[in-house]
């Protein structure tokens, strides 16, 4: 188990998603958040006078950007994407502008509402199309991949979805050493960004680091949103976080698969490190991250004294890769 409190469920009963919305609900707030935020001169949309009593696009607007009716697009933003085509999906894509963690997140919600509380298969035409809506994790990290971790250079660890870190190598947990020195066998990312106080310390951006992890846990509440341990999370998180809260609440989504963070390391000071995320094909849901240094920088200088730091503070011949059991 993960430190920290009871983390109470907001999903109950078939349709509801992972914050306990209904799926009409999710659709509504993602579709009106996107056309709130784009502008007719951005869309290209003649102004005819008068003045507008939106600040984004008019559902008419939208419509006829998408080849459809107002009456049809209308009904899909009140959240009916129960049995729409995949041709739809993309005209509407096109028509809101949406970039393509945002254009796969739109498949995932209508999926959800052509299957409501089931599993189910991807829209015609969208991201995964033809095959199965993907499942949970594992519940650990196996052999081999501790292998690998151990086999890496550099910092890295194994983490799920839901931004479970469930293993590390040594350099891993000697970067996230606050962590693991209160005698943790694991932790949540994302509760560690929003509950502990030590984070905002940690990431010298912080708020894009965070807000950054609620856009990718959008993303996982769309593909698998009866996920009981994500609906834990988020649960948690809306409770105990007014940041998360706000940011949740603004439906924005993005993949995650590489950045560059400024990190302020409490033994050896500033490191800018540029995470790579590397899938696990053969272990759904799990993803390595590692992190790269500049040559002959100062944040290689720190990465080297890092690795000469850790090497003293661990007990003689470790295992190098340590991995906890998920939580459910």
């Amino acid at each position: 188990m993960f430190p920290g409190n009871a983390r109470p469920s907001l999903a109950s009963g078939p349709g509801r998603t992972v914050e306990g919305m209904d799926n009409r609900d999710e659709v509504r707030d993602f579709l009106t958040s996107r056309r709130d935020r784009l502008t007719p001169s951005r869309a290209g949309v003649p102004l005819y006078g008068g003045r507008r009593r939106v600040k984004g696009l008019r559902r008419e607007e939208v419509a006829m950007l998408a080849g459809m009716s107002t009456d049809y697009y209308t009904r899909l933003e009140r959240g009916n994407l129960s049995g729409v085509s995949g041709s739809v999906l993309d005209a509407l894509a096109r028509a809101l502008q949406l970039d393509e963690a945002e254009r796969a997140h739109l498949f995932d919600l209508a999926a959800t509402a052509s299957a409501p509380g089931q599993t189910g298969h991807s829209a015609p035409g969208g991201p995964g199309a033809g095959r199965p809506r993907r499942s949970s994790s594992p519940p650990c990290v196996r052999e081999g991949v501790l292998r690998v971790l151990d086999s890496i250079s550099a910092p890295a660890y194994v983490r799920n979805n839901r931004m479970d870190v469930l293993a590390a190598n040594r350099l891993g947990r000697a970067l996230f050493a606050d962590v693991y020195a209160q005698g943790a066998t694991g932790f949540n990312l994302a509760r560690y960004l929003f509950l502990d106080p030590r984070s905002r310390d940690f990431y010298t951006q912080w708020d894009v680091v965070a807000r950054d992890s609620v856009a990718a846990l959008r993303v996982e509440a769309g593909r698998t949103p009866y996920d009981r341990g994500l609906s834990d999370l988020v649960g948690e998180l809306s409770t105990r976080s007014e940041e998360f809260r706000t940011w949740w609440a603004a439906h924005n989504v993005k993949f995650h698969t590489t950045a560059t963070k400024t990190l302020r390391h409490p033994a050896v000071g500033e490191l800018e490190l540029t995470g790579e995320a590397l899938t696990l094909p053969a272990d759904h849901g799990l993803t390595i991250i590692t992190y790269t240094v500049e040559p002959h920088s100062a944040s290689e200088q720190a990465l080297n004294f890092l690795a000469s730091w850790s090497a003293q503070a661990s007990p003689a011949n470790p295992r190098e890769s340590e991995t906890i059991e998920e939580t459910k």
